[in-house]
C-alpha cells in the first residue's frame, strides 16, 4: 500500500469517526477464515459493520478526527478490527455470542455515546446496555401501568358496587 492509499483510507477513516456514536475496538487474531468469515456474516446479519486496519492508521485517524480517542492508543497493539453499529449493544451481543463457540473476538475498547470502555471485562456491561427501541418499550410500559392500574381498580369496583346493590335489593326490609 502506497502512502497515498493510506492517506486515503485514513481519511475515510477520519470520517466513519466523527460520524460513528458507537464503535468497538477489538482482536480477531488467531481466528482461521472460516472463523473469520462466520463472523462477518454474523456481523452483516446485525446489521455491524466490521473493518480490519493497521494500528498506525487507526491512530492516524483517531487524531485527526477531532475528538478525544486518547484513552484507546494504549490498546492499539496487536490486530484490531472496528465495529461501527448504530445500536449500542448489539457488538457486545454478537462478540457474547460468537465466543460461545470460539475464544475470540476479545473486546478491547469500545466508544459508546462519547463514553470509554476499555477491556474484555467491561462486556457484560456493553451488553446490559438498552438500545433506544429498548428504553421506548419500557417508556411506554411504565406509562402504561398506572392507567391500566385505575381501570382494573374501576371494573373490580363496579362489579363489587352492583353486587351490593343487587344483594340490598334482595333484602327485605
Amino acid at each position: 500500500m502506497n502512502k497515498e492509499e493510506k492517506n486515503q483510507l485514513i481519511d475515510e477513516m477520519v470520517e466513519k469517526l466523527k460520524e460513528a456514536n458507537i464503535f468497538y475496538l477489538t482482536d480477531v487474531s488467531e481466528l482461521n477464515v472460516e472463523s473469520t468469515g462466520k463472523l462477518r456474516r454474523l456481523c452483516f446479519k446485525r446489521n455491524v459493520q466490521m473493518q480490519m486496519i493497521k494500528n498506525t492508521l487507526l491512530k492516524k485517524a483517531m487524531e485527526k478526527s477531532g475528538k478525544d480517542f486518547e484513552p484507546f492508543y494504549s490498546i492499539l497493539t496487536g490486530p484490531t478490527s472496528i465495529m461501527f453499529s448504530e445500536v449500542p449493544n448489539d457488538p457486545a451481543k454478537l462478540i457474547k455470542e460468537f465466543r460461545m463457540k470460539s475464544p475470540k473476538p476479545i473486546l478491547k475498547g469500545a466508544w459508546v455515546e462519547e463514553n470509554v470502555y476499555l477491556g474484555d471485562d467491561q462486556l457484560t456491561a456493553l451488553v446490559n446496555f438498552k438500545s433506544k427501541n429498548e428504553l421506548i418499550a419500557d417508556l411506554i410500559a411504565l406509562l402504561q401501568s398506572p392507567a391500566k392500574n385505575v381501570i382494573s381498580a374501576l371494573q373490580s369496583g363496579g362489579n363489587k358496587l352492583s353486587g351490593i346493590l343487587e344483594t340490598l335489593s334482595e333484602k327485605p326490609e
